[in-house]
């Protein structure tokens, strides 16, 4: 199957227009809602996150399609970001803002912090605007000196940066200190930041969250990583969520890479073969990929952004492994399951939120709002069309 020719194809044709068409023009950034019926709501909050991950798309996409034009989509992001997004007076990001890039929620989470360190070095990589650079700097050094201690990385925050409680990525019924979802995407962000740049407090950083991988997260008994903890890291409850371990898998080997240290590929690639191996075995079922599982019950639903890692987790697993054609059989199968049946094939719209079993949207969750976002999607065909020959 031409994975690479059809993902190329469908991010050209389907995902960029569609985002293209929410930009807000009158008042910066991009539209934070679509219903399920296609109604834009223009007076919908803008996550900040949701800002982030569409200035991360547009960056990349400009550089992968090698398309200067993408870049004034990505400046516009931007422009919000620094004008409206982050704070002036206490630091960091917020959680989210009204149409009008005037203050709504101003939470400060760990999370939405390194969503916008994530944007800023791609951006910086597409440009070369130094300014961008220094604000992932100054945001990392935040994140350091305020959402930090000696095991891992604290999570909730009011906008002064006192801890609140951690619901906004906490689920299942529980509240979580930590979660293994904010680590993970820390470790993303440091990683741009050292590829783009080199920047050596990136480099040490990375190395502490392997050791958090291996050490706290990582289940070897279970092969799977826990998901919620308390402040020291015990894990507090019996949850695997299958999507999150497919894209561990492969966003801690391209750490590795990236980082070059063979001293922790020593200790992480194992990890990383096992999650890979554990998902092929209990959540590829019916040309897709299941939620998760729930003390021992399986959450059936297909998630758009679960199918979309588990494209890329299972090509990153064939290719690190060529042995196991399995993995790359796998990756071509729920592709094809993704364009067939995920896909929205409405004009103006993207994919949807998730399907059930019988492949029928499950829901009528929004087409957009603050999670719902081109950073998956945008991101699985990125990766095929840098990977795939």
């Amino acid at each position: 199957m031409e994975m690479r020719r059809l993902a190329e194809e469908h991010l050209r044709t389907k995902l960029l227009p569609f985002w293209k068409r929410m930009r807000d023009e009158k008042n910066g950034g991009f539209y934070g809602y679509m219903d399920f019926d296609l109604n834009v709501d223009e007076k919908a909050q803008k996550g900040c996150i949701l800002n982030s991950r569409i200035l991360w798309f547009f960056s990349n996409a400009a550089m992968v399609l090698k398309d200067p034009s993408l870049l004034e989509y990505a400046d516009h992001a931007y422009r919000f970001m620094m004008e409206h997004c982050i704070d002036r007076e206490y630091g960091g990001v917020y959680w989210s803002v009204h149409y009008d890039g005037s203050r709504a929620d101003a939470t400060k989470h760990t999370y939405n912090q390194a969503f916008a360190v994530y944007a800023l070095a791609s951006y910086y990589d597409a440009t070369g605007k130094k300014e961008a650079l220094l604000q992932a700097y100054a945001l990392m050094e935040l994140i350091e000196g305020k959402c930090t201690d000696e095991i891992g990385y604290l999570e909730a925050f009011d906008r002064s940066f006192s801890p609140v409680e951690n619901d906004k990525l906490s689920e299942n019924g529980v509240i979580a200190e930590k979660t293994m979802n904010t680590l993970l995407h820390v470790f993303e962000a440091y990683t741009e930041v050292y590829r783009v740049a080199k920047y050596k407090l990136a480099a040490e950083r990375l190395r502490f969250m392997m050791n958090v991988i291996a050490k706290k997260i990582y289940n070897p008994e279970k092969r799977r990583q826990e998901v919620f903890f308390d402040r020291e890291m015990n894990s507090i409850i019996d949850l695997h969520s299958y999507g999150h371990d497919i894209e561990t898998a492969w966003l801690v080997d391209r750490g590795l890479k990236v980082l070059g240290d063979t001293e922790m590929e020593g200790k992480l690639s194992p990890i990383t073969r096992a999650l890979t191996a554990r998902i092929y075995e209990r959540a590829y079922v019916d040309h897709s990929l299941l939620n998760e599982c729930e003390r021992g019950v399986d959450n059936t639903s297909r998630i758009w952004w679960v199918q979309a890692e588990a494209v890329i987790g299972f090509y990153n697993g064939w290719q690190e492994t060529p042995e196991h054609t399995e993995y790359l059989a796998a990756s071509e199968d729920i592709f094809r399951y993704i364009m067939e049946n995920l896909v929205d094939p409405r004009a103006d719209s993207e994919w949807y939120w998730e399907l059930d079993q019988d492949k029928k949207p499950s829901s009528r969750k929004p087409i957009v709002e603050p999670w719902k976002c081109p950073y998956h999607n945008g991101r699985m065909c990125m990766e095929l069309i840098k990977r795939a020959k």
